[in-house]
C-alpha cells in the first residue's frame, strides 16, 4: 500500500469519531485503530500474522521519583543527528570496514553511517570537521528522526 494512502487514512481516522478501520488492498491488509487514552497521535507498525497492523504506540509511563532517575550526560561536541528515521548502517556492506570508529579523524563532507529509509541507502555525511568522540547507535538499528547518531570533538 502506498505510504501517503496509508497517511491519508490515519489523518482520517484521527479526525474522525471512528474507532478502527480495516482496509484490503490486493494482499495486502491494512488495520487502523485509535486509543482515545492518547494524548498524541502516535501510530506503531505491529505485523501480525501476514496481516500489517497499525495501533496507536501506548502513553508513556509517568515518571519515577526524581532522586532515582540518573543525571542525564549531554555529549560535549558537535552531535550529528539523523535526518530521517530509518535502520542505521556503521559500513557500506556487512563484510566491509565501518565508514569511522571512535577516534577516527573526519572533515566535512565525509560519510560517517548509511541510514536505510525505504529501501534506499542515504549516505549521510558530517558538516563539521573533527575527531569522532562517541558514537551512539549500534550497527542495524532502527533510528528515528533528529536522534543523535555520533559526537564529533
Amino acid at each position: 500500500m502506498d505510504l501517503r494512502k496509508l497517511k491519508t487514512l490515519i489523518d482520517l481516522v484521527a479526525e474522525s469519531d471512528i474507532a478502527e478501520l480495516e482496509v484490503t488492498e490486493g494482499e495486502s491488509k491494512v488495520r487502523i485503530v485509535k486509543s482515545s487514552a492518547l494524548a498524541h497521535n502516535q501510530v506503531m507498525m505491529m505485523p501480525s500474522q501476514g496481516m500489517q497492523q497499525y495501533q496507536p504506540a501506548p502513553a508513556p509511563a509517568a515518571a519515577p521519583a526524581a532522586a532515582s532517575v540518573p543525571a542525564v550526560v549531554e555529549p560535549t561536541g558537535y552531535v550529528v543527528k539523523s535526518p530521517m528515521v530509518g535502520t542505521f548502517y556503521r559500513s557500506s556492506s556487512p563484510g566491509s570496514a565501518a565508514f569511522v570508529e571512535v577516534g577516527s579523524s573526519v572533515k566535512e563532507g565525509d560519510t560517517l553511517c548509511i541510514i536505510e529509509a525505504m529501501k534506499l541507502l542515504n549516505e549521510i555525511d558530517t558538516d563539521k570537521a573533527g575527531i569522532v568522540t562517541q558514537i551512539l547507535v549500534e550497527n542495524g538499528q532502527p533510528v528515528e528522526f533528529g536522534q543523535p547518531l555520533f559526537v564529533i570533538g
